[in-house]
């Protein structure tokens, strides 16, 4: 079992295949996850995506970059805050931590109050990138990892894994049951931004793919079983 896990869910993995931004059927299901993982000691993080409210400039491909993000950002609050409250009503207490400060409704992101609070048995939900634009949420997961000394990360996908191909762009797609993370940055595999698996190589994070979808995925893939693919980080 992984002590220290951060957990990177997209904001469409929220949505499920509906319209509304929020299926709470994946969600409740994601959440019980996580509270068996804290009953049995684990630490978890999260890092949500937000996509299921906004997608780059995708809504207007002349928008200036850097407000483009800042919308993403704002998202990914939108999210944290959701999960956050749903997490409450099924008993487990929450953290949503941005790099910016948004009231009351978050906490600025401290690595030392961070550890604190997972030594609580609370979950940090980190929101807001790393409040800059360019960055993925990919990147924030890596660099949020780093600083906290995680264990593993964990990347819950709608892809089962990691291929040598688009498998829904070509049926003869390979899946890998592990791969180095050196192999991902070399072949450029999209499976997760080039900046986080040079971050998480260079600071020896083991990554978790699987596909959300799959019964129990979170729970095995934080306890270490076999499933999606497992990113090393042998050199």
């Amino acid at each position: 079992m992984y002590k220290r896990v951060l957990l990177k869910l997209s904001g469409e993995a929220l949505a499920g295949d509906g319209e509304a931004p929020f299926d709470n059927n994946i969600i409740s299901e994601i959440v019980s996850q996580i509270k068996f993982i804290i009953k049995k000691g684990g630490q978890v993080s999260l890092v949500i995506g937000g996509g299921n409210f906004w997608r780059g400039r995708s809504a207007n491909p002349e928008m200036d970059r850097c407000k483009a993000d800042q919308i993403g950002m704002l998202a990914t609050v939108m999210n944290a805050v959701y999960v956050a409250d749903f997490l409450k009503q099924k008993g487990l207490s929450s953290v949503v931590m941005t790099p910016f400060t948004i009231g009351t409704m978050t906490e600025l992101f401290s690595k030392d109050l961070a550890l604190k609070y997972l030594s609580e048995n609370k979950i940090i939900i980190f929101a807001g990138g790393i409040g800059h634009p360019f960055f993925s949420t990919d990147t924030v997961t890596a660099l949020r990892a780093s600083e906290l000394q995680a264990d593993a990360i964990l990347y819950a996908k709608s892809i089962d894994g990691v291929y040598n191909d688009d498998p829904a762009k070509n049926p003869d797609a390979v899946k890998y049951d592990t791969i180095r993370c050196k192999e991902i940055i070399e072949k450029n595999l999209k499976v997760i931004d080039i900046a986080a698996a040079n971050l998480c190589f260079e600071q020896s994070i083991p990554v978790v793919i699987f596909g959300l979808l799959e019964d129990n995925c979170i729970v095995k893939a934080a306890m270490g079983e076999k499933i999606g693919t497992l990113v090393t980080v042998d050199r």
